[in-house]
């Protein structure tokens, strides 16, 4: 069996690759990172290893694909795959899309068996949206073949991999929880015989638990301590009022959650206070700035804090915590990140008021707005 892997970084060696390659695949990586890739096929190995743990977990029958150089290699590395997964972050798949497109186009004339893409990136409707751009990019009379053998189910992940430098070429470091939830209905042909990835009828569900519970809260760690001058996260878990605040945030989300989804109030406490626990292991000494990074695409209207507040709305309550955080996500001013230059810059340039709606599509007149102008004042 064969897999095509987007993305050699952490996330991809230290999660979705090592499951591929425990379930019998050969994973070929594809990247763009030249040293990166000439260390996989140099090495055809390489370690993950659990936090706190002394064994290693060797993940071999590997290769790898530079796409700038060997487009010709990875085009038939998708026409023969049995599978196809993203680690890239999401602002990547936009720009793999034309190499899978260019793959799907020569796949779907000489081999017709099905094939599942699947997006495992910190976002709702990865593979949905990996498919739009791939669609950008294909002919329209293929279309419809395409539609018939290729599979883009979403999913949701869930591993925390922090930034690291290892004195081992390719060890990554990881934390012991995993979770990979794919949508049982977006599947195309058989479902992958894969240990640690879980098929589920109601995606939807997990992926707005996860990202709303783990994503919200870690985002809001950030954001909240930024201007404190703490450099990590478990060290940000140990200060009185962040913490307060992040557990008020964890409260309303699960409010949302329970309410919305019918979760188990019990079993989704107990699921709320593992991320806590998971957030204060010292071994995941994940930096500020990193888990801050994007601020611009975490206060889109579709995201972490805007959509749990927004909804929360909806019925009723007032996301008080929420709104605190995405007001400091307006004072997140690192000149290392791109989008907190540019958020920073149109604020200056427009005004605040300017900047919430066009960051968070929010009209003037909404109560989320008021909420947050009011601790931004």
């Amino acid at each position: 069996m064969k897999a095509v892997h987007f993305g050699a970084g952490n996330i991809g060696r230290g999660f979705i690759g090592l499951l591929l390659s425990k379930a019998g695949y050969h994973v070929t990586f594809v990247d763009v990172a030249a040293q990166l890739v000439d260390d996989i096929n140099a090495l055809g190995k390489y370690n993950v290893q659990i936090f706190g743990h002394e064994e290693k977990i060797q993940v071999d029958n590997i290769s790898a694909i530079n796409s700038n150089e060997n487009l010709d290699a990875l085009i038939d590395a998708i026409v023969e795959a049995d599978i196809v997964t993203t680690a890239t972050g999401p602002n990547v798949l936009k720009l793999i899309a034309p190499n899978i497109a260019k793959g799907l186009t020569k796949r779907i004339a000489t081999n017709k068996t099905p094939l599942n893409i699947i997006a495992c990136e910190n976002m709702i409707g990865g593979s949905t949206a990996l498919k739009n751009f791939v669609y950008e990019n294909l002919a329209d009379d293929i279309k419809p073949e395409v539609d018939k053998l290729i599979g883009f189910p979403d999913s949701s992940i869930d591993r925390i991999v922090p930034a690291q430098k290892n004195d081992e070429k390719l060890l990554v470091k990881v934390e012991d929880f995993a979770e990979w939830i794919v949508d049982k209905k977006g599947i195309v042909g058989e479902l992958p015989a894969i240990k640690g990835m879980t098929p589920v009828n109601n995606l939807n569900a997990y992926m707005e638990r996860k990202l709303f519970t783990v994503n919200t809260c870690y985002a809001s760690i950030a954001y909240l301590t930024y201007k404190r001058g703490i450099a990590d996260i478990p060290t940000a878990m140990k200060d009185e009022e962040i913490l307060k605040t992040a557990r008020g945030v964890l409260s309303e989300t699960s409010a949302l959650l329970i309410d919305k989804y019918n979760f188990d109030a019990t079993k989704h406490q107990a699921y709320v206070e593992s991320v806590e626990k998971r957030f204060a292991n010292p071994y995941l000494s994940d930096e500020v700035t990193r888990v801050a990074r994007e601020p611009k695409r975490k206060l889109s209207p579709q995201e972490r804090l805007i959509s749990p507040a927004s909804q929360l709305i909806e019925r009723g309550k007032e996301p008080l915590n929420l709104a605190k955080v995405a007001a400091a996500v307006f004072s997140y001013d690192f000149e290392g990140d791109a989008e907190a230059v540019e958020i920073q810059n149109f604020i200056k340039s427009n005004g605040i008021d300017a900047a919430i709606t066009e960051y968070t599509g929010l009209a003037a007149d909404s109560k989320l707005f008021k909420l947050i102008r009011e601790n931004i004042d």
